[in-house]
């Protein structure tokens, strides 16, 4: 975090709008880039927040970001039946600067899910955009209905292990529910935003099974393409 940055950071904290205004309008164009891209650098590769990530594939797939913690990343207005469409974001994101850097499989989970939450997914049926970043840069979305047979059936099996009663426990939870590629893949309406350059830039830190599935997306729908 370079020192302009770490100024402003601190005077964001303790002064005044205009005081912090005041600071910034002193500084010259370049120093105001660099502090830029580096709250960007910082911000989008924060492995405790995803916030920053989760607006960016929203925003992309045609929805509105949610500024709400809790209940779905984003919506959008049904033109045709007035009411609110949700999308839910699971964002991945790999910084090749750790030590042994993971790669990007394709998957996502649900933290702390029960019987409540799922009856509440499938009766909503938001738009799953599972995303994935490598330092920062988007390289790939996946867009499919949360209500898509495989991927439901996924976390039924995870949540009858736990729950086998079809019951929620007080206090407990299926810590993590995981899902993968080989649960959605499939699904009717599933479409896919990914670049080819991009794609092929990144490739050593994307995994070998999702590597030709991207890469076959890429080729039918070339330079990114909103998602509909």
């Amino acid at each position: 975090m370079n020192a302009d940055l770490i100024e402003i950071i601190k005077a964001y904290a303790t002064k005044s709008h205009g005081e912090v205004s005041n600071l910034l309008e002193a500084k010259s164009k370049p120093n105001i880039i660099s502090i830029l891209l580096d709250l960007l650098t910082t911000y989008f590769n924060d492995k405790n927040s995803s916030t920053l990530r989760e607006s960016v594939v929203v925003i992309n797939s045609g929805f509105i970001p949610k500024t709400e913690k809790i209940g779905y990343n984003g919506y959008r207005q049904n033109a045709m039946t007035g009411k609110h469409e949700y999308c839910e974001a699971k964002p991945k994101n790999i910084n090749t600067n750790d030590g042994k850097p993971k790669k990007l499989n394709g998957g996502g989970n649900f933290t702390d899910y029960n019987w409540g939450r799922f009856k509440k997914d499938k009766k909503a049926n938001p738009t799953m955009l599972v995303a994935g970043f490598i330092d920062g840069r988007l390289i790939y979305i996946f867009k499919f209905p949360f209500n898509s047979p495989d991927f439901i059936a996924r976390l039924e099996t995870q949540l009858k292990i736990k729950f086998p009663d079809g019951r929620d426990v007080s206090g407990e939870y299926v810590r993590s529910a995981n899902f993968g590629p080989k649960y959605y893949q499939n699904a009717a309406d599933l479409s896919v935003y990914v670049d080819a350059d991009t794609l092929a830039e990144y490739k050593n830190y994307i995994t070998a099974p999702l590597y030709p599935l991207l890469e076959k997306k890429a080729e039918k729908h070339g330079i990114l393409d909103a998602l509909d």
